[in-house]
């Protein structure tokens, strides 16, 4: 069947079965490798991409299934040759070792900070009429909010500190969790 997906701010017309996952048709049909394929089960979250501003496992949606949304990659986060805030935070932070699941990380981080802007509880929540702001996000509370994306390398820290980063924290010193 036909679908037409709009992905990175382009539209694309592929001739797909209606079983093709939206992973598998950014990769094998749109040539965006950035999302990848780790457990393929939504277990990991290295193929997190944004729709329509919210973060999705692709591995675990159809790709016919997202006509008519918004559909953004890691490819699609940087404005031309400028990196998007998130990305810039990454490398200053060292929020990466072997790479594999920074696209997954870092698309679930620029989730998490406008599901805080527009007030969404997490698990850790403990006054639902009262919610967190950007200035009150604690380590924890990241953590929670990105434990769906796992890193095998335990890059953890680096990117605890890239999101402290990006909503104008202080990051700890790399040599702090050294020491610690």
């Amino acid at each position: 069947m036909n679908v037409t997906l709009t992905v990175n701010g382009e539209q694309h017309i592929l001739a797909i079965e209606p079983r093709v996952t939206l992973l598998d048709a950014l990769r094998e049909h749109l040539g965006l490798v950035g999302s990848k394929k780790g457990c393929d089960h939504g277990q990991c979250g290295a193929c997190t991409v944004l729709i329509d501003g919210q973060r999705v496992y692709s591995c675990l949606t159809l790709a016919v299934m997202q006509e008519g949304k918004e559909i953004v990659t890691i490819e699609g986060l940087a404005k031309g040759d400028t990196l998007h805030p998130v990305q810039v935070a990454f490398i200053d932070n060292d929020g990466f070792q072997c790479g594999y699941c920074t696209p997954g990380q870092i698309c679930a981080s620029v989730a998490l900070i406008e599901e805080v802007k527009r007030g969404c509880a997490s698990a850790l929540t403990s006054d639902l009429n009262s919610p967190l702001e950007l200035a009150q996000l604690t380590e924890i509370e990241i953590k929670e909010r990105l434990s769906g994306n796992l890193c095998r390398c335990s890059a953890y820290n680096g990117i605890v500190a890239a999101v402290q980063q990006v909503v104008g924290q202080q990051p700890p010193s790399p040599l702090a969790a050294v020491i610690s």
